[in-house]
């Protein structure tokens, strides 16, 4: 059976605002009149809550949260009105989404099908700027002293690693089994020839088949369509298009730095 849920998230044009997460932190803020304490009530680093807090108020053109001066209490920070204002109006917004929300799963259960459908359209709905998205689950986390190593099993059975801090690994609640996705920008994709003797620094070397050759001025845009499905998209020069002999269904590698991923969360 489908659970229904959903989350609000307020946006001004290209920019985010922000959604329940950070929300709950200006209304702890609020309660607590210090970034700490609030920090700690949702669950959030002292430096993850002021990331968070730098980026709401860059996007609102304005502050939201200020440094109280000293007094009787020893200062601490407050909300702006404008923050107080966000706060009010998010959680109206949240209980009429919330009465739809019920309404939806009032009507009966979904199909498996439409439930797989629904979870393909969360997918498509994230944009970012990096050409290549892949999809699949933590099969590993390795622990360091400031970078985390993850590593992502993709659907087809394929392996893409990922260095991130352990803060990130933490905010994004990665763990064994949770859902994510890699984004890789094409420019950052080196390709190869298979061979049985090539050894690379680059922990991340998909072999594919390649779908489409497309050459421009200097550069071509290359597709390669991973063993077990999945693309990954690079941009090459032409010259490398040739010396390689790259062309549609010729096999190559996708090769890219553990460094060049970024993992990111549907939430």
């Amino acid at each position: 059976m489908l659970e229904l849920d959903g989350a609000i998230w307020f946006r001004s044009g290209s920019q985010d605002w922000g959604g329940r997460e950070r929300i709950a932190l200006l209304a702890a803020i609020g309660e607590h009149g210090s970034i700490t304490a609030a920090a700690k009530a949702v669950g959030l680093s002292y430096k993850g809550a002021w990331d968070a807090i730098d980026a709401m108020n860059n996007s609102a053109g304005e502050p939201l949260v200020v440094r109280a001066a000293g007094g009787k209490g020893g200062g601490g920070t407050v909300l702006t009105e404008r923050a107080a204002s966000l706060i009010r109006t998010y959680r109206a917004l949240e209980h009429e989404h919330r009465l739809f929300i019920e309404h939806l799963a009032s009507l009966g259960n979904v199909s498996e099908t439409a439930q797989d459908d629904l979870h393909l359209m969360r997918r498509f709905m994230i944009k970012t700027s990096a050409r290549n998205k892949l999809f699949g689950k933590v099969a590993a986390i390795r622990g360091g002293a400031v970078n985390d190593e993850v590593t992502l099993s993709l659907a087809g059975g394929q392996h893409v690693v990922a260095t991130i801090t352990h803060e990130s690994v933490e905010t994004l609640g990665l763990v064994p089994g949770a859902e994510a996705f890699a984004l890789i920008k094409a420019s950052s994709v080196l390709l190869g020839l298979p061979d049985p003797g090539l050894r690379l620094s680059a922990r991340n070397q998909l072999p594919g088949k390649v779908t489409r050759v497309l050459p421009g001025a200097v550069n071509a845009e290359v597709a390669l369509e991973l063993d077990g499905g999945g693309t990954v998209v690079a941009v090459v020069t032409n010259d490398s298009v040739s010396a390689l002999g790259l062309a549609e269904g010729s096999r190559a590698l996708a090769i890219f730095k553990a460094s060049s991923v970024i993992l990111g969360t549907m939430g």
